[in-house]
């Protein structure tokens, strides 16, 4: 018998992207129980695209304020898991899954376990972006043993960490982890949660569940990027991560994340002014240490 499956996609003003989402979501051969759509109190038509789907499935739960990606995650895992969900698939509102994505995902994580009795936390994606090319700022980081595992039969890789554009991940996990970040509001909030989660064992990286992210350009995050007009992001990213670093990986960790982003701001040439701040986020995250809900 199959177990349940729960989607929850957040969504901020992207009522054309979202309306594809679901689509993509409700036209799986593999089908969902339920989906969640988080909505960060958009102010576009984000509801009526929502009723239009006419789906039993939909929940559709609006906050009261923009709590960013990561604060949506949070409510929309909690409120999946409260619910008494099995498996949970997490995605953002701008990625299309194509038709065997959720079963591909769901068939690794449960065939791995048959075969190797070992429990992935999660399982993700390939994410490629809206000319077919890999997605550049959706890699997942392998651990050192990455191709372990592999066969014709599962073609699946280790990894230690991955973006919330395409992931799967049991309640189980969720349980023992707890939620996501919520404060961390944008940025960082996947690969921390996710880090989190390979405390038990490595996700699966599944390249054959294909999820296409429509984002304007395919560039990665790297700071060499910056601009007055994505500062913010990159100040939270800078912030969100920093702080992971510095308390819970260790200070040779935070120390090498700031020669990374050194390295790369002067190979941008940002603006000095831009610099400056960027490097007082980073240094926010030494007193910035969020504490994780459990549910």
């Amino acid at each position: 018998m199959r177990k349940s499956i729960a989607a929850v996609i957040v969504t901020y003003n992207r009522a054309e992207k979202l309306s594809k989402v679901l689509d993509s979501v409700l036209s799986q051969r593999t089908p969902v129980d339920a989906i969640y759509v988080i909505d960060n109190a958009s102010t576009d038509h984000t509801q009526q695209i929502v009723a239009s789907k006419n789906s039993t499935l939909i929940t559709h739960i609006v906050l009261a304020t923009n709590v960013g990606g990561a604060g949506g995650f949070h409510a929309g895992i909690k409120a999946a898991y409260e619910d008494s969900y099995d498996y949970l698939w997490i995605m953002d509102d701008d990625g299309y899954p194509n038709p065997e994505a959720l079963g591909v995902l769901y068939n690794s994580l449960e065939t791995f376990q048959e075969l190797h009795h070992w429990k992935p936390t999660f399982a993700c994606s390939g994410v490629r972006w809206v000319d077919n090319d890999l997605c550049e700022m959706n890699t997942p980081t392998p651990v050192w043993d990455w191709p372990r595992f592999y066969s014709p039969k599962l073609p699946v890789f280790l990894v230690s960490s991955c973006s919330f554009v395409s992931v799967l991940i049991p309640a189980w996990a969720v349980k023992k982890h707890g939620l996501p970040l919520k404060e961390y509001f944008i940025w960082y909030d996947d690969a921390e949660y996710t880090q989190r989660l390979s405390a038990s064992y490595p996700g699966l990286f599944c390249p054959q569940s294909v999820v296409t992210h429509d984002t304007p350009e395919n560039k990665g995050v790297n700071y060499s990027l910056v601009t007055r007009e994505n500062l913010w992001k990159f100040k939270y990213g800078a912030r969100n991560e920093a702080s992971h670093r510095y308390h819970h990986a260790g200070r040779l960790s935070f120390i090498s994340f700031i020669l990374r982003v050194r390295r790369e701001l002067t190979s941008g040439k940002v603006p000095r002014a831009l610099r400056y701040e960027v490097y007082k986020a980073i240094f926010s995250g030494i007193g910035f240490n969020p504490k994780i809900e459990y549910v």
